[in-house]
């Protein structure tokens, strides 16, 4: 999508200040879209809790769920109120809200990596959710700390590498998995997609003046009513946990995963280096859009709404969503993100999750994530210089790495073994596991770096590329990229390959160049 002019302010009578509408039609399509993709979460966060994990069911649906709806509910308000205030200061009308919800990654790393280990250590799911609450808490922390040093880095940081570390993140975590579930249920996946490309994409008006995203599910459904694989029977029983459920303060749950999961907390330190890295890139991406947001106000409010998210006993992260492009183009202005979060605080507060599990057909709003997909990914070409697409795609490849270890790991546990094991074997089947272990690991902030190291290159400012792989020497002995955690000298080799390409691009300067080069400001 490319990057929009601001219009000119909105004319009102007698020269009166602008008063931006509240909810425009637009935001009807955009709330289904935006709606459904946190309703979507809210099913995939409840089934690792029950599934994986095995938390009570009184405890999901009565403690944790309000906390998360709680959360939710307060960033996408403060987020529709700063598109109140940009509308206001510059009188335009097309301002489209930052897209909020839970971090899709994080539902699986906080899962898997804190939550199941401890249960499986101490057979007390209770205490398992006590950890990941202590770990979202410390993370938290950590987005407050980087709100005050990631304006800089996007100052210093070419926008080629930001959203070329966004669209690798969309392609790879946000794209493949919902096209392969699509194709394994194409009687419902395919049709729900083509609805939502010829709503969103070809602007194909359906009946009534219904949303492409509300007609997908519909369509959906009733296609798994006729198949038989919608029982109704089930339904009645999801019913059962259906009622209203106050939030509660849950500071013993901090304090006991403090003191108990010590070690496995620290690993909360990247990932939240990771969280506030992709925030920004979002913020980027926003503004490309044509909305400009001020960065260190959308990380202070996604910091303090994990806080509370936790301090209520939510063991789940805050994220600024991937998509704001789609939505904007979908027609939301700021009321489809205030309704987003209303909606949210409502089902999560009245136990709705579990009819809406038993309900809707998981085929049949996947597209909706496909559909934010193509255009985040869409957008790092559309808006940037031509010359740096080599650079958009370089920085597009830590995150395939990192999405085909998670397949790796996942099906060498499901067989009871191990990468340790078996590394000779995998090699032998071009199954390369330690480079793609070290090039997984830290992906978004890699990709970043590959991504500006190229931008330099390509422009020929190669102090700045030296600049850029000095970074990656010190995240990389510190463990923060292509390392397993943080720690003192985690990867000496990579580091001192790092400043060994920052002394080669220090050293281009000195050598002949041929060929025009333009120098893009950024």
């Amino acid at each position: 999508m490319k990057a929009q002019t601001q219009p000119s302010p909105c004319p009102t009578p007698g020269g009166a200040p602008y008063s931006p509408r509240w909810w425009v039609a637009g935001d009807l399509n955009a709330l289904f879209g935006l709606g459904t993709n946190n309703l979507l979460n809210l099913l995939v966060l409840t089934g690792l809790l029950l599934g994986v994990v095995e938390v009570p069911a009184e405890l999901v649906f009565g403690r944790i769920l309000p906390a998360v709806g709680v959360m939710l509910c307060l960033t996408n308000v403060y987020y529709a109120y700063l598109a109140r205030e940009l509308a206001h200061s510059t009188g335009r009308s097309d301002v489209t809200a930052l897209p909020s919800g839970a971090s899709v990654p994080h539902m699986f790393i906080v899962v898997m990596v804190v939550m199941l280990p401890v249960k499986i250590s101490t057979g007390d799911p209770i205490l398992a959710w006590h950890a990941g609450v202590a770990w979202v808490f410390l993370e938290g922390l950590v987005i407050l700390a980087g709100s005050f040093v990631a304006p800089a880095i996007r100052r210093l940081t070419p926008s080629a590498a930001l959203l070329g570390t966004l669209a690798g993140v969309s392609i790879a975590f946000i794209s493949l998995k919902p096209m392969m579930e699509i194709f394994m249920n194409p009687w419902i996946g395919l049709p729900a997609l083509v609805i939502i490309l010829g709503g969103w994409f070809a602007g194909v008006r359906f009946p009534l003046g219904l949303p492409a995203a509300l007609v997908a599910v519909v369509v959906g459904v009733l296609i798994a009513l006729v198949d038989g694989q919608l029982q109704l029977s089930g339904i009645g029983q999801a019913f059962a946990h259906v009622g209203f459920h106050l939030p509660m303060l849950q500071p013993l749950a901090i304090l006991s995963g403090l003191e108990n999961v010590w070690p496995l907390l620290v690993t909360a330190i990247p990932f939240g280096v990771y969280d506030f890295i992709e925030a920004m890139n979002n913020v980027e991406s926003a503004e490309k859009g044509g909305d400009s947001y001020p960065l260190r106000k959308v990380l202070v409010a996604l910091g303090c709404t994990s806080l509370v998210g936790t301090l209520l006993g939510s063991p789940f992260a805050n994220a600024v969503y991937i998509g704001h492009p789609g939505w904007k183009q979908a027609g939301g202005r700021i009321g489809y993100s205030l309704a987003t979060g209303v909606l949210i605080l409502a089902v999560c507060l009245l136990g709705v999750v579990p009819v809406l599990l038993s309900l809707i057909p998981l085929p049949a709003v996947l597209p909706i994530l496909l559909y934010v997909s193509l255009l985040v990914a869409a957008q790092a070409f559309q808006t940037n210089a031509s010359r740096y697409a080599p650079a958009i795609v370089f920085a597009m490849v830590p995150h395939f790495a990192a999405w085909g270890l998670t397949l790796v790991d996942g099906s060498l546990d499901a067989a009871g073994a191990s990468a340790a094991t078996l590394g000779s074997e995998l090699a032998q089947r071009g199954i390369l596991y330690e480079g793609m272990f070290r090039l997984g690991q830290g992906a978004i902030i890699s990709g970043l770096l590959f991504g500006a190291v190229t931008v330099f290159l390509i422009d020929r400012r190669f102090m700045h590329a030296a600049g850029y792989a000095l970074s990656g020497a010190v995240l990389s002995f510190f463990g923060f990229i292509h390392g397993p955690a943080i720690g003192w000298a985690v990867s000496p080799q990579l580091a001192g390959a790092y400043v060994l390409v920052a002394l080669l691009c220090w050293l281009f300067r000195y050598c002949p160049q041929s060929g025009p080069c333009e120098e893009a400001a950024h």
